[in-house]
Protein backbone atom coordinates (compact mmCIF):
# COMPACT_ATOMS: atom_id res chain seq x y z
CA UNK A 1 0.00 0.00 0.00
CA UNK A 2 1.07 3.10 -0.95
CA UNK A 3 1.11 6.75 0.69
CA UNK A 4 -1.08 9.41 -0.56
CA UNK A 5 -2.66 12.95 -0.51
CA UNK A 6 -6.16 13.49 -1.95
CA UNK A 7 -7.23 17.06 -2.44
CA UNK A 8 -11.32 17.46 -2.30
CA UNK A 9 -12.62 20.69 -2.93
CA UNK A 10 -15.88 21.80 -4.55
CA UNK A 11 -18.68 24.88 -4.98
CA UNK A 12 -21.59 23.14 -6.24
CA UNK A 13 -24.84 22.00 -4.92
CA UNK A 14 -23.69 20.71 -0.91
CA UNK A 15 -19.80 20.19 -1.19
CA UNK A 16 -19.74 18.81 2.38
CA UNK A 17 -22.14 16.34 1.76
CA UNK A 18 -20.31 14.98 -1.09
CA UNK A 19 -16.97 14.81 -0.21
CA UNK A 20 -18.50 12.68 2.81
CA UNK A 21 -20.08 10.29 -0.07
CA UNK A 22 -17.14 10.68 -2.19
CA UNK A 23 -14.42 9.57 0.49
CA UNK A 24 -16.47 6.63 1.71
CA UNK A 25 -16.58 5.59 -2.42
CA UNK A 26 -12.87 6.15 -2.33
CA UNK A 27 -12.91 3.89 0.90
CA UNK A 28 -14.55 0.68 0.16
CA UNK A 29 -12.49 1.09 -3.35
CA UNK A 30 -8.70 0.11 -2.11
CA UNK A 31 -7.79 3.93 0.12
CA UNK A 32 -7.30 3.66 3.78
CA UNK A 33 -7.94 6.15 5.14
CA UNK A 34 -5.33 7.50 8.14
CA UNK A 35 -6.51 11.36 8.94
CA UNK A 36 -8.06 14.38 6.92
CA UNK A 37 -8.35 18.14 7.49
CA UNK A 38 -11.14 20.05 8.16
CA UNK A 39 -13.03 22.47 5.83
CA UNK A 40 -11.69 25.29 4.38
CA UNK A 41 -13.67 28.05 2.46
CA UNK A 42 -11.85 30.11 -0.41
CA UNK A 43 -12.92 32.42 -2.79
CA UNK A 44 -13.30 31.32 -6.58
CA UNK A 45 -11.32 31.66 -8.83
CA UNK A 46 -10.39 33.83 -11.06
CA UNK A 47 -11.32 36.73 -8.83
CA UNK A 48 -14.30 38.40 -10.16
CA UNK A 49 -15.91 34.94 -11.32
CA UNK A 50 -19.17 35.30 -9.52
CA UNK A 51 -19.12 31.60 -8.45
CA UNK A 52 -19.45 30.44 -5.12
CA UNK A 53 -16.79 30.00 -2.43
CA UNK A 54 -15.49 26.46 -2.65
CA UNK A 55 -15.22 24.21 -0.10
CA UNK A 56 -12.10 22.58 0.37
CA UNK A 57 -10.07 19.25 2.64
CA UNK A 58 -7.64 17.00 2.37
CA UNK A 59 -6.82 13.38 3.08
CA UNK A 60 -4.55 11.06 4.13
CA UNK A 61 -4.11 7.59 3.35
CA UNK A 62 -3.09 4.80 1.44
CA UNK A 63 -4.02 2.78 -1.55
CA UNK A 64 -3.70 -0.78 -2.72
CA UNK A 65 -3.26 0.19 -5.97
CA UNK A 66 -0.67 2.10 -8.73
CA UNK A 67 -1.25 5.84 -9.27
CA UNK A 68 -3.15 5.57 -12.34
CA UNK A 69 -5.74 3.01 -10.61
CA UNK A 70 -6.53 5.75 -8.06
CA UNK A 71 -6.45 8.69 -10.53
CA UNK A 72 -9.14 6.46 -12.37
CA UNK A 73 -10.83 5.79 -9.54
CA UNK A 74 -11.29 9.38 -8.45
CA UNK A 75 -12.19 10.44 -12.03
CA UNK A 76 -15.24 8.09 -11.82
CA UNK A 77 -15.85 10.04 -8.11
CA UNK A 78 -16.13 13.12 -10.11
CA UNK A 79 -18.38 11.78 -13.17
CA UNK A 80 -20.31 10.12 -10.53
CA UNK A 81 -21.06 13.33 -8.53
CA UNK A 82 -21.87 15.28 -11.88
CA UNK A 83 -18.70 16.86 -12.60
CA UNK A 84 -18.52 18.78 -15.45
CA UNK A 85 -15.29 19.18 -17.53
CA UNK A 86 -16.38 22.49 -19.71
CA UNK A 87 -13.64 25.21 -19.40
CA UNK A 88 -10.63 25.71 -16.82
CA UNK A 89 -11.74 26.74 -13.28
CA UNK A 90 -15.44 26.44 -13.89
CA UNK A 91 -17.39 25.48 -10.80
CA UNK A 92 -17.90 22.11 -9.91
CA UNK A 93 -19.80 19.94 -7.40
CA UNK A 94 -16.75 17.52 -6.81
CA UNK A 95 -12.55 18.24 -7.77
CA UNK A 96 -9.96 15.59 -6.70
CA UNK A 97 -6.67 16.01 -6.72
CA UNK A 98 -4.18 13.45 -6.30
CA UNK A 99 -1.40 15.60 -4.52
CA UNK A 100 0.96 12.83 -3.62
CA UNK A 101 1.79 9.30 -4.29
CA UNK A 102 4.55 7.65 -2.16
CA UNK A 103 7.85 9.47 -3.15
CA UNK A 104 6.63 8.63 -7.55
CA UNK A 105 7.78 11.88 -9.48
CA UNK A 106 6.28 11.64 -13.08
CA UNK A 107 4.89 14.01 -15.91
CA UNK A 108 3.11 12.18 -18.11
CA UNK A 109 -0.16 13.94 -20.05
CA UNK A 110 -2.62 12.32 -17.88
CA UNK A 111 -0.81 11.89 -14.39
CA UNK A 112 1.84 14.37 -12.78
CA UNK A 113 2.74 13.63 -9.69
CA UNK A 114 3.52 15.50 -6.95
CA UNK A 115 0.75 17.44 -7.96
CA UNK A 116 2.28 20.73 -10.01
CA UNK A 117 0.59 23.23 -8.21
CA UNK A 118 -0.10 21.94 -4.91
CA UNK A 119 2.28 24.80 -3.40
CA UNK A 120 1.10 27.24 -5.03
CA UNK A 121 -2.89 27.12 -3.25
CA UNK A 122 -3.21 28.25 0.07
CA UNK A 123 -6.43 26.11 -0.16
CA UNK A 124 -4.08 22.95 -0.46
CA UNK A 125 -1.63 24.06 1.90
CA UNK A 126 -3.91 25.02 4.50
CA UNK A 127 -5.63 21.72 5.01
CA UNK A 128 -2.61 19.37 4.13
CA UNK A 129 -0.71 21.20 7.02
CA UNK A 130 -2.92 19.86 9.42
CA UNK A 131 -2.22 16.77 8.44
CA UNK A 132 1.82 17.07 8.29
CA UNK A 133 3.61 19.91 9.67
CA UNK A 134 6.24 19.68 6.51
CA UNK A 135 3.60 21.40 4.60
CA UNK A 136 4.37 24.42 6.82
CA UNK A 137 7.07 25.62 5.66
CA UNK A 138 5.04 26.31 2.25
CA UNK A 139 2.57 27.83 3.90
CA UNK A 140 4.51 30.52 5.27
CA UNK A 141 5.36 31.14 1.89
CA UNK A 142 2.28 32.81 1.37
CA UNK A 143 0.96 35.99 1.27
CA UNK A 144 -1.20 37.12 4.34
CA UNK A 145 -3.93 37.95 1.95
CA UNK A 146 -3.36 34.40 0.89
CA UNK A 147 -3.45 33.08 4.25
CA UNK A 148 -6.85 35.37 5.32
CA UNK A 149 -8.87 34.49 2.33
CA UNK A 150 -9.16 30.64 2.99
CA UNK A 151 -10.92 30.38 6.18
CA UNK A 152 -11.45 27.55 8.21
CA UNK A 153 -15.57 25.99 7.72
CA UNK A 154 -15.51 23.26 10.28
CA UNK A 155 -15.04 19.35 10.76
CA UNK A 156 -16.72 16.98 8.08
Amino acid sequence: MTNCLIAFGGNLSNPKVTFQIALSDLCENGFRLERKSGLWRSPAWPPGSEQPDYLNAVVKGRFDGDAESLLSLMQSLELKHGRVRSVPNAARTLDLDLLVFGREKRASSGLKLPHPRMLERPFVLIPASELETKWLRHVRRLSDDEIRATRYAGPW
